[in-house]
């Protein structure tokens, strides 16, 4: 069967017509002869995403863009169509994270995967995520950077300042000095050491001892916790007795005693009454002494001439 030119030239076009339409799908990020799934995703920003930049799961190429448009909210929010043309399962959770892709600033999207047990179906919304620019991740960098140098450039000018202030004539002088009394307070403070190490040596058993003293009085205390107990119990209770007896009136009392006593004893001095008169008037004295030597002398006659004075009968 001989096929004419005109149906070879007419096969030729509808393959050649064919073939642009498939290429113009594929530029647009769909492609005809594969299973694809569509899915949505809301941005406040897009930072340069174009039609056709490629999605990746992992690195690994899985779709591309197929459109971007302004949501019908008019809230300037931009809506971008995602068509996967592979087909492992994207749970319902899963983020598209705008990033740029390489240091020219291409943009891609990176699918990250959720952990949700229900799947996205075409047609989906995914959430959405926009990686900061290289621009504002330099920033971030840099500024704490830029920070820590200027408070380093404020340091810096402080210690000039100080060493200034330090190599000053006058500020040198007041250094040695400083110098030197450090100096000989460290070789006071060596001397002091020194002192002390030979005294703990010189006296180490006076100190042992000692040590064994204390010791033998923390064990006496401990021993006679009990005694101890009961004589702060006595205390105690002497304490309470002290208090509740009248001891101020006792006290009123024997000051009226004294009191009195005083009197009686000026009354004394002055001569006043018998016992005053006694003692400063020496008339009672001199007759008592006077009856006293009398008496001696009538017990001495009576001695030698008791028939004087005691007559015997005798029948």
């Amino acid at each position: 069967m001989k096929i004419s030119r005109e149906l070879i030239v007419g096969i030729i076009f509808i393959i050649t017509i064919g073939l642009f339409i498939w290429g113009f799908n594929f530029l647009k990020g769909s492609d005809i002869f594969e299973k694809q799934r569509e899915f949505y995703v809301e941005y406040d920003a897009v930072n340069g995403l174009i039609k056709s930049n490629p999605i990746v799961i992992n690195g690994l190429k899985v779709g591309q863009v197929k459109d971007l448009y302004f949501a019908p909210d008019n809230s300037g929010n931009i809506i971008v169509i995602l068509v996967i043309s592979n087909d492992f399962p994207i749970p319902k959770n899963s983020i598209a994270r705008i990033y740029s892709s390489d240091l020219m600033g291409s943009k891609a999207i990176d699918l990250q995967i959720g952990s949700s047990k229900i799947l996205a179906q075409s047609g989906d919304t995914l959430g959405a995520k926009v990686e900061a620019s290289l621009k504002e991740e330099v920033n971030a960098q840099v500024q704490p950077l830029k920070t820590k140098a200027e408070d380093l450039m404020g340091s810096i000018d402080s210690v000039v300042t100080v060493i200034q202030a330090i190599f000053n004539e006058n500020a040198r002088e007041n250094l040695e000095n400083s110098f030197e009394s450090i100096k000989n307070t460290l070789f006071s403070l060596q001397n002091t050491t020194y002192n002390i190490d030979t005294l703990v040596i010189t006296e180490r058993t006076r100190l042992s001892s000692i040590i064994n003293n204390v010791d033998d009085i923390t064990k006496n205390l401990k021993e006679n916790n009990k005694n101890i107990s009961n004589i702060l119990a006595n205390f105690s209770t002497l304490s309470d007795t002290l208090a509740k007896s009248e001891i101020p009136k006792t006290f009123l009392n024997a000051n009226k005693s004294i009191e009195t006593l005083s009197k009686i004893l000026d009354k004394i001095n002055k001569g006043e009454g018998t016992l005053g008169l006694l003692l400063h008037n020496d008339s009672l004295y001199i007759e008592l002494q006077k009856s006293s030597s009398d008496l001696n002398k009538l017990l001495e006659d009576i001695r030698l001439n008791p028939k004087k004075y005691v007559r015997f009968s005798v029948f």
